[in-house]
């Protein structure tokens, strides 16, 4: 197979990582800390052009234009060589005689990519300031909204009461229950390596039992968690699936790697921590990679599905897959029909840090309200940890990207994919979701259920 990038592929990879590099990103870097908008590159094909040269390494480097000071020159002297806008163009023009719902994915991926490089270009006070909104919509297809919690904190209450724990009344109560809960079940206690391999092996047995039956025979042999692990210190993520997928055996076929960094001063209980791991692993985002991976490999996908990107609305539905992983492992189609009090409280608590993500971006762009009343309302309205405020109200909020694409995707693709789940069960669904009607996302995959 020739490695050498085609015209349309070309375009794919030229507009992807050339904004990718403005915003200091390395597809290459096997750590989530090196990676910003490219999330994968397993073709097997070569690096575009604009991944090269001394202006790209540079910004690699110091950070592109997320550094705190941003080398202005070298990013103006980069855009100016790569033309990333010019890329965009050509790729939805190569796309034009695809079918409908490829074509349609192919142009929200452009449009998200528009809204990267128009923010890389206001981060240098060489555009104007993009509207929040146009980013929100640009990756999950909807405005920004706030999200209420009223409803989560009494289901939390009740399944504290149902597993036996004292919660005193008023929001204060509940936190400190919740957070007594943490202490006691807290993942630590057991050792977080430990307690990967532990509840990975939980997660297979499940996925073979309530999962795989729904799977297409093309994909049942595939690896779902061939994940190494590594723990990272004061890392802005609870945990990052970093999808290699470039290691190959004799006769060419992937052996679709991945390696899972998990920040070592994570504050989650055990409960937590099983739906973290389904997020992250499997049936979360290593076994979607790995799908996609082998799809392409067959020659069922097509280039844009091995170079999966971050603040798109792919991405959106790939965070609504992971976080349906607990249900989908475990065969069941609503939270309330997991199998002990203490997986729903886990699922309830995951829900509700979706909700923290959601409403830090829109307090903070939205509603510009300071850290500290951010910070405060996250603990009281979404029971989250003092540090997971701290990290989504600073770290998260206050990133371009993050802050105004990302975070709003996890509620918005978790709500998106559990309605689907209803209403159509996972006989229906888990195709579609792993790809094997075609790359989706969170809009297009409404025309494949159609």
């Amino acid at each position: 197979m020739s490695t050498k990038l085609d015209d349309y592929e070309q375009a794919v990879a030229g507009a992807i990582i050339a904004i990718d590099t403005v915003w200091g990103g390395d597809v290459n870097c096997r750590s989530g800390m090196g990676r910003v908008i490219a999330d994968s590159y397993f073709s097997g094909k070569d690096l575009p052009d604009c991944y090269q040269g001394p202006e790209a390494d540079a910004l690699r480097k110091s950070g592109g234009v997320s550094a705190r000071e941003p080398d202005r020159d070298t990013v103006r002297a980069y855009l100016a060589k790569t033309r990333p806008a010019e890329h965009i163009d050509q790729m939805v023009a190569r796309a034009s005689g695809f079918a409908p719902v490829r074509r349609a994915l192919v142009q929200g991926l452009a449009d998200t990519m528009r809204v990267q490089l128009d923010l890389a270009l206001e981060r240098l006070g060489d555009g104007p300031a993009v509207d929040y909104d146009r980013c929100v919509i640009a990756s999950t297809g909807t405005t920004a909204k706030e999200a209420d919690t009223k409803s989560e904190l009494e289901q939390v209450r009740h399944l504290l009461g149902e597993i036996g724990e004292k919660v005193r009344p008023g929001n204060e109560g509940l936190l400190e229950a919740i957070d007594a809960w943490r202490g006691r079940t807290w993942v630590g206690h057991e050792g977080i390596d430990r307690a990967n391999q532990r509840v990975i092996a939980e997660l297979e047995a499940l996925v073979e039992k309530n999962f795989l039956p729904h799977v297409p025979e093309e994909l049942r042999g595939v690896p779902r968690s061939n994940v190494r692990f590594l723990t990272i210190q004061e890392a802005w993520f609870s945990g990052s699936m970093n999808y290699i997928g470039r290691a190959r055996t004799r006769d060419g076929t992937p052996e679709y790697e991945a390696e899972y960094e998990i920040n070592a001063r994570i504050q989650k209980s055990q409960a937590e921590f099983s739906h973290l791991v389904a997020h992250e692993v499997v049936p979360g985002h290593v076994t979607t990679f790995a799908y996609l991976q082998h799809l392409h490999h067959i020659g069922r996908l097509g280039f844009e599905a091995t170079i999966l990107t971050m603040n798109t609305r792919h991405s959106t539905l790939f965070e609504g897959v992971a976080n349906a992983g607990l249900m989908l492992a475990h065969g069941v189609i609503a939270p309330d029909q997991l199998p002990s009090p203490e997986l729903r409280l886990g699922m309830l608590l995951a829900q509700l840090e979706d909700i923290a993500k959601n409403n830090a971006s829109f307090y903070t762009y939205a509603a510009g309200m300071p850290a500290d009343e951010i910070k405060r309302r996250l603990r009281r309205d979404c029971l989250s940890t003092q540090e997971r405020a701290d990290k989504l109200t600073d770290s998260w909020a206050k990133h371009p990207l993050m802050g105004r694409a990302y975070m709003p995707s996890y509620l918005f693709g978790t709500t998106l994919v559990l309605d689907l789940l209803r209403k159509h069960g996972p006989a229906k669904l888990v195709p579609v979701l792993y790809g094997t009607r075609g790359l989706c996302d969170c809009v297009t995959i409404h025309q494949l259920l159609a």
